[in-house]
């Protein structure tokens, strides 16, 4: 008789958006092609395929019982604060669970489950949703981002120091649009907004945090 230990719902999840896994065997382009592959739409197809009944249902309030566990948790917010934005691209739909997310979030820092996470990739995770989420609060949030974002960046190994030196500063840089606009201008024509003179002169400019570049490797 084999003894076999039943993997966790939301252990698929974290298996697919992490192909790191907790392996600190890889190098620092790897990293850095692993990000951009998942928040530059690299892997739209393979969410929507694959992950499409878990956002339905996440959005539902069915997988809350997820945030049970620090790495279920951690599921969750990407299934709440990352999928939608694959599987509602261009929608309003694609921004609606923010709020939930960054509240699993902040939660997670005060229960200890952000502390249980082991590596810094699932740190950041936690961060991106308080940059997303509009609303009141929203500079407390970034504030409490950054702060967690630079003991990151000093706790990350050597060879990916400089990866999050860049991960440090993308809260700082939302920080800046959130200071001086109220909200994500770049949002507004999918949310029905209208922009204000000084939001039209920032989306035609086309420079947002989201779209910043992570300076290659170089040996």
């Amino acid at each position: 008789m084999t003894n076999s230990v039943e993997k966790p719902e939301w252990q698929d999840v974290l298996d697919f958006w992490f192909p790191e896994r907790l392996n600190p065997d890889f190098d620092a382009q790897a990293h850095r092609d692993y990000w951009f592959w998942r928040m530059r739409g690299g892997a739209d197809e393979a969410i929507i395929a694959r992950f499409a009944g878990e956002t339905e249902k996440a959005a539902r309030g069915e997988l809350d019982h997820w945030a049970e566990d620090p790495h279920g948790r951690l599921a969750l917010i990407i299934v709440l604060d990352q999928f939608p934005r694959s599987l509602w691209r261009d929608t309003p739909r694609a921004f609606a669970q923010d709020g939930k997310a960054a509240a699993l979030a902040m939660e997670g820092f005060s229960n200890g489950h952000y502390a249980a996470l082991e590596t810094p990739w699932y740190k950041t995770m936690c961060l991106i949703p308080l940059g997303h989420c509009e609303g009141p609060g929203h500079l407390d949030r970034l504030d409490r981002a950054i702060a967690l974002a630079r003991e990151i960046h000093a706790e990350a190994p050597d060879f990916l120091r400089d990866a999050y030196a860049f991960a440090a500063e993308q809260p700082v840089e939302v920080l800046k649009v959130i200071t001086a606009f109220g909200r994500h201008p770049h949002r507004n024509a999918v949310l029905g907004r209208v922009s204000t003179p000084e939001e039209e002169v920032y989306i035609t400019a086309g420079r947002f945090p989201h779209l910043r570049e992570l300076p290659e490797k170089h040996d």
